[in-house]
């Protein structure tokens, strides 16, 4: 079939509209720090600033999942919806006086989101046949730099955190402004779905959608984890040499994060030409050794720190479009949008265990090793995706190489 005309102006619009709804995810994260200090949070509330995020993420994509939100309406108005709900929810967080407050807002600024992400997937997969894995690795790249976002502004210095929450607001906003008005759906629709709540208990059923969700919620046990917690390893690596923190630890977040936003390109490359199974295979081994080993250099110069950094950064998530892509190939067509919002309900909930551990490890047994806890994630999505590719599902992936 013929390339859809203005597919690429399609894919660069909605990447700047993700990279600016994104922006409120990791908003409170960004400001931890100046938290921590002005509402005397330990380590435990410290953690669940980002778990509400990750709870709400998971409700709101159950919700959409049952209720087959994207595949009933246009998937540019659910993505407005969602962004603007998130947008509120961010902005009051500017007004709370602590953490009790702040809880309840930053679950609903999860909730949300969840019509902004799998939306925008299936929004551009009507764009795309050939070269769909390029294309959705794109996207998800676009999300990886609107998260790593709020790093860049609190690193800009001398603003109040409350100013960097209301700048991811409108930020948040502006893109789902963009998105509704200048991304239609793309020639390539799905076939119109019902409303049907079993279609959520059967994605499962399907053995391709099982295993390329097995090797996702092995990814998605190390990603979040690290972009959540890369700041505070880095600023405790500068105090315990002593040197001075000022904002190299926020900018040396925000370009390892940033760099995956290059990593889903390339990926996305890699998974259309030689196959998405072994791809993320490949992804997931050297990303899981970077979990293993970064945790050696928390004495060294913040330089080797950046070095391997960069390396984890852009493989940590190089891999994640491939596996919605993979959904999109082998689940029911007329239930794209609830399988991928099924598959990122259970890939998010996992993160909560590991975003709450890591900063327990760290107490524990130090930075040094808090990180490795991270690296068997990968490892079983690695056997899922060899798995995957020996299955006579693999003809259907990536145009039959796997």
């Amino acid at each position: 079939m013929d390339p859809a005309p203005g597919r690429w102006r399609a894919l660069a619009v909605l990447s700047l509209a993700v990279v600016l709804a994104m922006t409120t995810w990791f908003s409170a994260s960004a400001v931890l720090p100046q938290l921590r200090e002005e509402w005397g949070l330990g380590d435990t509330a410290s953690a669940w600033l980002t778990i509400a995020v990750q709870l709400g993420f998971v409700a709101g994509a159950l919700a959409a999942s049952v209720l087959s939100l994207a595949d009933v309406w246009s998937p540019r108005v659910v993505f407005l919806g969602g962004a603007t709900g998130a947008a509120g929810a961010n902005a009051l967080l500017a007004a709370a006086g602590g953490i009790a407050v702040a809880l309840p807002l930053r679950f609903l600024t999860g909730l949300f989101l969840a019509g902004v992400y799998p939306p925008a997937l299936k929004l551009m997969a009507t764009w795309f046949r050939r070269g769909r894995g390029t294309a959705l690795g794109i996207v998800v790249g676009a999300l990886t730099v609107g998260s790593a976002g709020p790093h860049l502004v609190n690193g800009l210095g001398g603003l109040d955190w409350r100013a960097v929450v209301l700048a991811t607001s409108v930020l948040t906003l502006a893109g789902g402004l963009l998105a509704w008005a200048a991304v239609p759906d793309g020639p390539f629709r799905f076939p119109p779905a019902v409303f049907d709540p079993r279609q959520a208990r059967r994605v499962f059923r399907n053995r391709g959608v099982r295993l390329a969700s097995l090797g996702y919620f092995g990814h998605m046990w190390e990603l979040y984890a690290m972009w959540a917690w890369f700041l505070v390893f880095v600023r405790e690596a500068l105090e315990a040499r002593g040197e001075e923190v000022g904002t190299r630890a926020a900018f040396v977040t925000f370009a390892v994060i940033a760099a995956g936003g290059l990593g889903c390109w390339v990926g996305g490359l890699a998974g259309d030409r030689v196959g998405r199974t072994v791809t993320t295979a490949g992804l997931m081994a050297v990303s899981g050794t970077c979990a293993l080993a970064i945790g050696f250099l928390f004495q060294a110069p913040l330089w080797a720190i950046l070095a391997l950094g960069l390396v984890w950064g852009f493989t940590v998530v190089a891999d994640s479009a491939q596996f919605s892509t993979m959904v999109t190939e082998l689940a029911d067509q007329a239930y794209v949008a609830t399988a991928l919002a099924l598959q990122l309900a259970v890939g998010f909930t996992l993160t909560v265990a590991t975003i709450w551990l890591v900063p327990f490890l760290a107490d524990a047994v130090g930075w040094r090793y808090a990180f490795a806890f991270l690296a068997p994630g990968p490892a079983l999505g690695v056997l899922a995706m060899l798995r995957l590719r020996a299955s006579p599902d693999a003809s259907r992936i990536a145009g039959g190489r796997g």
